[in-house]
């Protein structure tokens, strides 16, 4: 192949992001490079991130209800054993699938990939060097950036890949840890929380804050602790960790901890999982040769409503700009900045991007919360229903949470819906559809759903906005 070639459109990055721009563009007839440095597309998300997690929260689940529901329907399970390299190994076929479809996408597109770690090499180039060292240079009419995030790593909790981890590492545990602290109650450090809670691991979770999931709606953050204690799960908020004493030998780290009044705790574990956020990546990119300075706090990148970077022709999208790091938020992200490419109003409303926490129950939400709305002077009506009261939840024996409905007071217009029960990742799609479309608490109150289902729940919680839920008080 020529040293140079010359592409409309060159991503770098193939993540859930990167590979969607990719797609988008050239279904908009845009000649297009996608360049990744892994050897197999996907991203973080595909690889080690979104899709091996939910692997192992399923299996790690159906295990769980096998040892601790099946006896109540009528199903004996006896000397139940526990398979973690079959586990591993089923994870991995899923992911294989994945990344090959990707691939195969790719190529049904068009779209040529090089494989190797990218860098801007001034206006409108890109250097590719491969891992055996040889480089290439591509020319872009425009470039979209689309590198991602990784793990934070603090200072006193550095990561070492045996006793003090990442979520990349927690996803290959070779044993079920003894004992597992998780030093962050936010999504990632829940949902691995719980796989390994289920699979046998004693797991306390450290947060600085006073309830879990910061920023998301009290009262289902609370219901969600409630029902992840019940599962074995200790929580210990308005806690700080402040180091790790690795262990001799096989000896336990030391993981010490300070409570809201002072006190010092030691917390001994087999397994530290540090998981407080994620921050963009974007090292080794030469962002300075295009003249890209990130922003010192947060490492995000500036853009406008068009996804411009202050550089010409330089684009970024995804975990690299302003915007929660969830990988719809920068599919979206990556149709946008295509159709924006190929001279198409390109828009994403970030007002209606749904949040997910994948244990079980499940949460999830979309808008503002109640605290938020306060917070602005926003006058607004609430309904909740209970899942406790829907007929296809007690079927399921999964009667735990609720739907909760935010509306405004006087349009009746969706501000806000937050869900913690069965499939909330699903139901909660239908309120991000009303909520893009500017719908109301009535819109959803006078949809038929279908009986006996789960959907029902939001139905009622729309109604109970207007203070008519058919069945609770």
């Amino acid at each position: 192949m020529p040293d140079s070639q010359t592409f409309d459109c060159i991503v770098i990055g193939a993540g859930p992001g990167g590979y969607v721009a990719a797609i988008r563009a050239a279904q908009l007839g845009l000649s297009t490079a996608l360049v990744e440095k892994r050897a197999t597309l996907g991203g973080t998300c595909l690889n080690i991130g979104c899709i091996p997690s939910k692997a192992l929260l399923d299996s790690s689940e159906l295990y769980a209800k096998a040892r601790d529901e099946f006896k109540e329907h009528g199903i004996a399970a006896e000397k139940l054993t526990l398979d973690l390299g079959a586990m591993h190994a089923r994870k991995a076929r899923v992911v294989e699938r994945l990344t090959g479809g990707v691939a195969r996408l790719l190529k049904g597109r068009k779209v040529q990939v090089f494989t190797g770690t990218a860098r801007l090499a001034g206006a409108r180039a890109v250097t590719v060097t491969g891992d055996d060292g040889a480089a290439r240079e591509l020319a872009g009419t425009n470039i979209v950036l689309a590198t991602g995030s990784v793990p934070v790593e603090l200072p006193f909790l550095k990561f070492d890949g045996r006793t003090v981890v990442s979520s990349t590492e927690a996803l290959e545990f070779d044993t079920v840890p003894k004992d597992l602290v998780v030093v962050g109650a936010g999504a990632i450090g829940l949902e691995l929380g719980s796989v390994w809670s289920r699979l046998g691991a004693t797991v306390t979770v450290v947060e600085i804050m006073s309830e879990i999931l910061p920023g998301w709606d009290n009262q289902l953050a609370r219901t969600l602790r409630r029902e992840l204690t019940k599962q074995g799960l200790s929580f210990r908020l308005e806690h700080r960790v402040t180091g790790v004493t690795p262990g001799k030998g096989r000896a336990k780290a030391t993981v010490s901890v300070t409570g809201p009044g002072g006190e010092d705790i030691e917390l001994k574990a087999d397994k530290v999982l540090v998981a407080v956020g994620r921050r963009p990546y974007h090292e080794g990119l030469g962002l300075e040769s295009v003249g890209i300075v990130p922003e010192e706090r947060t490492g995000r990148i500036a853009v406008d409503r068009s996804y411009r970077t202050t550089a010409q022709g330089v684009y970024a999208i995804g975990d690299l700009i302003h915007g929660p790091m969830l990988a719809h938020k920068a599919e979206d992200e990556g149709v946008a900045v295509a159709e924006v490419l190929a001279g198409k109003p390109g828009h994403v409303n970030y007002d209606a991007i749904p949040g997910v926490v994948y244990t079980w129950p499940e949460a999830a939400f979309v808008g503002r919360t109640e605290e938020q709305l306060r917070d602005e002077g926003v006058a607004f009506r609430k309904g909740s229903f209970s899942f406790a009261a829907n007929g296809r939840a007690l079927a399921m024996d999964a009667e735990g949470g609720f739907v909760k409905i935010l509306a405004d007071e006087t349009t009746d217009r969706l501000l806000g819906a937050h869900i913690v029960g069965p499939w909330a990742s699903d139901l909660i799609a239908e309120l991000v559809t009303v909520m893009e479309f500017g719908g109301s608490a009535e819109d959803v109150a006078r949809t038929v759903h279908a009986h006996p289902t789960l959907t029902e729940a939001v139905k009622e919680a729309a109604m109970a906005v207007d203070d008519r839920s058919i069945h609770s008080l």
